[in-house]
């Protein structure tokens, strides 16, 4: 069994991944951090250096990658969901979990937040607000394709272990 967790940047998807694999007695992984490992490069750097089309094509094969884990939780990319059928096909080889922050936390969170996403790198606080409401607005529709939505402003690990073990 694989846990799929998607939502937006700074949801909590990597935090959440490592809390609820911790209480299952399973393994958490983090599609970026596989994607570092495995091209020996950051995230960022690889898109200073190359453009998303890649990255999306390389990230795509990270998530299948993921097929060899069992009793996992995956926490992906925000844009992960939104390319390539992705979500569709984690749908379909897992379980998914959207964990739903509002727009407003996404803003507040990233803004505040010690890692600088590519998409977001140079942009001033009112055009982070702007970019986030309408970037936030283009990935909704594939996120709530998840087989469970829940609240990821204070994540509740508990409650959600017994949602999931529910379905």
């Amino acid at each position: 069994m694989r846990i799929y967790l998607v939502g937006y940047m700074g949801a909590g998807k990597s935090t959440t991944s490592k809390r609820l694999a911790n209480k299952l007695g399973w393994e958490a992984y983090d599609t970026d951090r596989l994607f570092e490992e495995r091209f020996k490069i950051s995230i960022n750097d690889f898109f200073h250096k190359y453009d998303a089309n890649l990255y999306r094509k390389l990230e795509t094969q990270i998530l299948h990658d993921t097929l060899k884990y069992d009793n996992a939780v995956i926490a992906t990319g925000g844009g992960t969901p939104c390319f390539n059928n992705n979500m569709e096909w984690m749908n379909q080889h897992g379980f998914t979990v959207f964990l739903k922050v509002s727009p407003q936390s996404a803003i507040s969170r990233l803004s505040q937040s010690k890692v600088k996403r590519p998409i977001l790198i140079d942009k001033t606080q009112e055009e982070l607000a702007e970019f986030i409401m309408k970037n936030y607005a283009e990935r909704l529709p594939f996120y709530e394709q998840a087989q469970l939505t829940f609240k990821g402003e204070d994540c509740d690990v508990e409650q959600l272990a017994t949602l999931i073990s529910t379905e």
